[in-house]
This record gives C-alpha cells, structure tokens and sequence, in this order.
C-alpha cells in the first residue's frame, strides 16, 4: 500500500508499506482511509522538532473512512467510521475516571503506532466511532482537532465564572486549532471573539468564514487586560506573553498550543489577579462523540476552508504549510 512517511526532517517520501495485518486473537479493524489531516504536531515531526515521532514513521492521526476488515462484533467490512487515535488501557485510575486522556499507558496514532497518511491503517474497535449517515468522510476526519477544542473549551467554561457565551474572547493563532475554536465558540454563544493571526491570508480567511475580528499582532497592540478568556493556539514564548498581558484580572488563559516546550511567564500577573492557567491535553471519549454529532449538525459552518490535496501530493502539502503559502488552515489528503 502507497504511504507518506516522514523521511527526515523537512522531507516527506511516498513509499510502499506492507499491507497492515490483524492481530490474532484482537479486536482490530482495518480502515480504509478515506481523508486525513495534515495536524499542528505533524508539522512538529517534519520540522525534527517531536522526539517521540522518529523518521522512518506514517504521521497522521485526523482520519475517517470505511472498515474493510473486522475482528469486533461491532464492525462489519463497508461500515462507515472514524476513529480516536488515542489508544488507551481502559484499566488505569484516568480511564476508570473517564479522562482516558490522561492515561498512563496510551499510545497514539502517528506517534508510536502506524498513522492515517496511508491507504490503510490497523487499530483496537475500541478506539472506533460509527459516522451518522448525514456526514462525509472528509467532515468527519475534523473530529479529532475539532474535539481538542471542544475539550479544551469544556475545561475552561468550568474555570469561568460567567457563561463562555458572555465572555469577551482572544484567539491567537489562526491554524486548524485557532479557526475550530473560534467555531466552538460561535455555536456556543460568543458573540465577541478577536482572532490575533500574523498570516495575512489566513486573516482573511478566518474573517470570511467564521466572522470575527482579526488583527495582525505584529503591527497591532492587543488590548491589555481586556479578555476574560484567551486562548493560545501557538504556544510559542512570545504567545504566551500576549495571552498574559490580554487577560483581564480573574479570567482564563488555555493554553492548547504547544510550539515551544519552555518559557518565562509573567507569574506576578497571574497570581496578583487571581488568573486561571490551564493546560490541555486531546479530549476524552466523551468530546469527541460530542464533536462528531456537532459536525453532523453544521454547528461548525460549512467548513469550506479546508483544502483536499491527494496523498501523492502530501510532502508538497507540507512544504507549503511550512512557507504559509496557502490560506487554509487545514489540508487533508485523500489516498
């Protein structure tokens, strides 16, 4: 079967991959892959910047596409499926709490396991969400980035203490994770959201399709102490400096990008004004069924902003993310 595979840092090469096999004795599945998405942290692996993703790996764990083969009695060849690329033990105290997230013995899709940038991609029934007839393949492999946002605004809303929906919001960053957001929040209520993204087509682009404010933050000062709620979808050092400097006094800062490991934050502030910091991790099984049947529904828009490019064109897709030549904030490839 034709793969993409993260070759080398900066380089992504078609190769052929051996078709994967069941596990005798499992609950495994065979999915035929219908789209996949190109995601923040596989930019990270091309960039040699994830040691957990080594060369010689498929990326890709935003999927969707059709069963073909089936050891679970809950599948059959031709169903229609996506998939939590989180695969979990179901027995540690974060699964029996219901935050399989954080579980202490997970692996994931396109990091330690074979990703989605394939024609076809082994994994546990388990992990395995039917699609509802009135979604497509390619809506549906908006899943997994769309339920990080859903999580991620789930866990600041309990923090807050006002509605999400009265709140003045701050998005910084304008990628798949910075336009889902402002999508999250829209069909939640929020009605004043400001999107920082320095990328003038990608401004333009969030502008269009989800309504909101954008400015460019390098030429324009962003309000201090303005924002009940700001989200840093980049999480670079200068981004966290912003989120801090727009938070007003007992907001909540989310922190879901992750760009940068390690940097200094201005502790004075967030502790003289009472400000919640809170970190983020993907989602549990709970958001994402949520975030499924909310892509069903449109709550998200027509998503007409996400671009498809076939696999065989993938390392160009990831060449041109990297030089930000192209408005879409999300491509997906199509084996």
């Amino acid at each position: 079967m034709k793969t993409l595979v993260y070759s080398r840092p900066y380089e992504m090469a078609i190769e052929e991959r051996p078709y994967p096999q069941l596990k005798t004795g499992s609950d495994q599945v065979v999915i035929r892959i219908g789209a996949a998405g190109i995601c923040g942290s596989d930019m990270h692996a091309f960039h040699g910047q994830d040691p957990r993703r080594q060369p010689g790996l498929v990326l890709g764990h935003e999927l969707a596409g059709e069963i073909v083969e089936s050891q679970s009695p809950r599948f059959k060849p031709g169903d229609r499926v996506t998939a939590n690329p989180l695969i979990t033990c179901g027995a540690c105290e974060y699964c029996r709490q219901g935050r399989d997230n954080l579980c202490s013995d997970r692996h994931m899709v396109g990091m330690d396991w074979p990703g989605a940038f394939a024609e076809y991609m082994v994994i546990p029934a388990r992990s395995v969400v039917p699609l509802p007839t009135g979604i497509s393949v390619n809506h549906a492999a908006l899943t997994e980035p769309a339920a990080t946002v859903v999580h991620a605004m789930r866990l600041t809303q309990r923090a807050l203490t006002q509605p999400l929906a009265e709140t003045r919001a701050l998005v910084i960053g304008g990628g798949a994770i910075g336009m889902l957001t402002v999508l999250v929040l829209r069909a939640w209520g929020c009605r004043h959201i400001t999107l920082a993204e320095t990328n003038a087509l990608r401004a333009q682009a969030a502008e269009r399709h989800t309504g909101c404010i954008s400015i460019n933050p390098l030429t324009t000062t962003l309000d201090e102490s303005s924002y009940q709620v700001v989200i840093d979808a980049v999480g670079a050092a200068p981004t966290r400096q912003s989120a801090i400097q727009a938070v007003k006094p007992g907001g909540v800062i989310m922190h879901i990008g992750l760009q940068a490991w390690a940097s200094e934050i201005d502790m004075r502030k967030i502790t003289l004004g009472e400000i919640t910091l809170l970190g983020t991790y993907t989602y549990n099984m709970d958001d994402f069924c949520l975030t499924l049947a909310m892509l069903e529904q449109g709550a998200l828009g027509d998503l007409a902003w996400v671009e498809t490019r076939p696999l065989s064109e993938g390392g160009q897709a990831f060449a041109d993310l990297e030089s930000q030549q192209v408005s879409a904030a999300k491509i997906l490839l199509i084996p």
